[in-house]
């Protein structure tokens, strides 16, 4: 039986006709879901609060995630730095969403509510109703929460075919849209009404990610001009932000396939793998000042497989953190397949310079042929005209990122794969023992706050049950890398962060809240090495945890085990080689010669401020307390030296009036005078 073809969908201009649409269509309250992220259709969001403002008896409830808000300019020198980027950057239309604006001040009408179940990081830990109404779910099982909230509507922003055909791509949020309208659909549920926002700057990808103009129940094109995109200011990468990414990067096997989050530690993790094939001896001078050696120097470079580092600190007599076999670290030549939730800067720089190329088909018996190596000339044709070599559930970057996008030529754009989130984070449910041939020696990286000694991962949530973000993907990945045969859930933090001017350990004994459970540990990479703790007793994973942590804080680790009883009271070998001085000695060459760029993936600010940049942070941390920035206070006040006139000039202080203004000038000379020492 045939099923009888959708009607034309209702097309408007105005966002308030597609409101009016919306309230005629449904009588009662509203359960509207919108996608995360870039796909979120802010000015039709915020034409339907101002509506919902106006009808306190029409109830909204509005079901999405990751509301993404530029940053606000704060004040002093932090004003004096964000006010011009962000108008710059940004733009100054850019549609701050009303409902989140109201979250921040805890001020959202009593009639509305909004949940989410995933945060920009730490954007809502002062808004009691965004902490109340947070939902921690699984992404892949977040389909099926919205059919059990009988969601009645989806809006969500997409892309015209530039083609001139009429249909509309999904492009950067195919991840939950298509889930959950069959979700909905099987539970009794009528179809919701689905309101699309065409928005001409949001990049064109076709393949499962277009659908026809009738998918959607009405279409509303306001007219031009269009605010910028949200782009993701890229950030600096730190020393130890580049010792985690080294480190994680020895795990990745040619052939294999690839998932990375984002952040600084992402962008590391991709600058490592980059420099790995564009040029191994540079790779392998950052590995050596890292503490690794070759087995067998004469062996020619890259090809040996690797010893333990010798930076691994605890005497672990052969019982801990030995390295897991690694393939040798040569340049790919068969290359990496991409498989990831989210598709960002650092997936278009591998596929760039030809790390992300392996393509895979949605053919079992072929991917089988390869698998066996029997694959024939035909089967190698086919594979690179129809060939995938990076798929995911939805993208946000840069602005570069976005105009990669769109600028890619067709018959490389048509390697990229829009998914639903069901195929990408899961294996069950769909084609498993095809998937499992695709995403072969599988590395899911992922980042996280904190990790306990008993291999438990703190990835979102604060000790008093605050939300810094959400589970989102992580735990697919870290179960999927359990159920993948020669498949590794990698997990990299910071060894210590500061907190007001006191460092502290992240790699800590308990924790009151836990993203990751102990019993799916698998590997965590800090600055100081790499903790392999899958299958091993809780007595190893604490040496092998203890053997990443800073040098001050891993004898009070072992004393709380042996306390525990989880370890032997005898004599342990502690490391002095796990400090940030060390490491920032050991890369400092590195950093000279241009191999450890500041921004490896690119910058958003202009070079005057990522000069500032650094002096902010310098300055942000040499005043964290009360008698550091007194220290600073005064050296500033007495320090003579040139000023950067540019620099100052950015910040409107090369005339400052006033005391405040000359303190803040100076401190601002101060800084950017010892960051440029350094």
């Amino acid at each position: 039986m045939s099923l009888s073809p959708r009607p034309e969908p209702v097309r408007f201009q105005s966002l308030a006709d597609a409101v009016d649409f919306l309230y005629s269509r449904l009588p009662g309250p509203l359960h509207v879901g919108a996608p995360l992220g870039l796909g979120k259709p802010h000015r039709l969001l915020n034409a339907l609060y101002e509506r919902s403002e106006r009808e306190p008896s029409r109830r909204l409830h509005l079901y999405t995630a990751l509301s993404l808000d530029p940053p606000g300019a704060g004040k002093g020198l932090e004003a004096r730095f964000l006010t011009p980027f962000a108008q710059r950057h940004f733009g100054d239309d850019y549609p701050r969403l009303a409902y989140v604006q109201a979250l921040k001040r805890n001020a959202l009408p009593a009639h509305m509510e909004v949940e989410e179940f995933y945060l920009q990081s730490g954007a809502l830990l002062r808004s009691q109703a965004a902490q109340r109404r947070y939902a921690s779910l699984n992404y892949t099982h977040v389909a099926r929460a919205l059919a059990e909230r009988g969601v009645n509507a989806v809006v969500q922003k997409v892309a015209p075919d530039p083609a001139g055909s009429g249909r509309l791509s999904l492009s950067c949020n195919t991840d939950l849209t298509f889930d959950a309208i069959d979700a909905i659909v099987a539970s009794g549920l009528p179809r919701p009404v689905l309101i699309a926002e065409v928005d001409p700057l949001l990049p064109w990808l076709d393949g499962s990610a277009a659908v026809g103009a009738s998918f959607f129940d009405a279409v509303v094109t306001p007219p031009g001009p269009y605010p910028k995109l949200f782009g993701l200011p890229r950030q600096p990468v730190s020393d130890a932000d580049y010792a985690i990414g080294f480190h994680a990067s020895t795990l990745v096997r040619d052939g294999g396939t690839l998932q990375i989050g984002i952040g600084t530690l992402a962008d590391a993790l991709c600058h490592a793998l980059v420099l790995r094939h564009t040029d191994n001896a540079a790779y392998w001078r950052v590995l050596q000042a890292l503490g690794y050696e070759k087995a067998g120097e004469s062996s020619g470079a890259g090809s040996a497989p690797l010893e333990r580092p010798a930076s691994a600190g605890v005497d672990l007599s052969g019982t801990g953190n030995a390295m897991a076999p690694v393939a040798p670290l040569d340049p790919f030549e068969v290359g990496l397949f991409g498989c990831s939730e989210m598709l960002n800067e650092g997936f278009r720089r591998l596929v760039e310079v030809g790390v992300i190329k392996r393509k895979v088909v949605d053919d079992l018996e072929l991917m089988r042929r390869l698998h066996e190596g029997r694959a024939d000339a035909a089967d190698l044709e086919r594979l690179e005209r129809e060939g995938e070599y990076l798929q995911g559930g939805f993208y946000l970057g840069s602005q570069d990122f976005y105009d990669w996008l769109r600028e890619m030529p067709q018959d490389q754009r048509r390697g990229i794969s829009m998914r639903r989130i069901s195929e990408v984070n899961e294996l069950y449910g769909g084609n498993e023992t095809l998937e499992r041939l695709q995403r072969r020696d599988a590395r899911f990286f992922n980042s996280c706050m904190m990790a306990t000694a008993l291999g438990a991962a703190v990835s979102d949530t604060l000790d008093d049950g605050r939300v810094v973000s959400g589970v989102g993907g992580q735990y697919n990945f870290v179960a999927m890398a359990h159920a993948l045969p020669h498949a590794r859930s990698v997990l990299m933090l910071r060894a210590t962060r500061d907190n007001g001017g006191d460092t502290r350990s992240n790699v800590v004994w308990n924790y009151p809240q836990a993203t990751i459970p102990r019993h799916l540990r698998d590997v965590y990479v800090t600055e100081y090495g790499i903790a392999h703790l899958r299958g091993k007793t809780d007595e190893d994973c604490i040496l092998a945890m203890a053997a990443i942590a800073g040098s001050g804080f891993q004898y009070p680790l072992l004393q709380t085990a042996i306390g525990a009883g989880k370890l032997a009271p005898m004599h342990y070998r502690l490391s002095e080689r796990n400090t940030p001085q060390r490491l920032r000695a050991a890369l400092a060459p590195l950093r000279a010669q241009g191999v450890l760029p500041d921004y490896p993936l690119g910058s958003d600010f202009t070079a005057v401020e990522q000069r500032l940049v650094k002096a902010l942070a310098w300055l942000k941390a040499n005043t964290a307390t009360t008698g550091a920035k007194a220290r600073t206070v005064l050296k500033a006040l007495t320090s003579g030296g040139a000023a950067d006139a540019e620099a100052m000039q950015r910040m409107g202080l090369e005339r400052p009036a006033g005391f405040a203004e000359t303190l803040e000038a100076r401190l601002v000379g101060l800084a950017l005078r010892e960051t440029s020492a350094n």
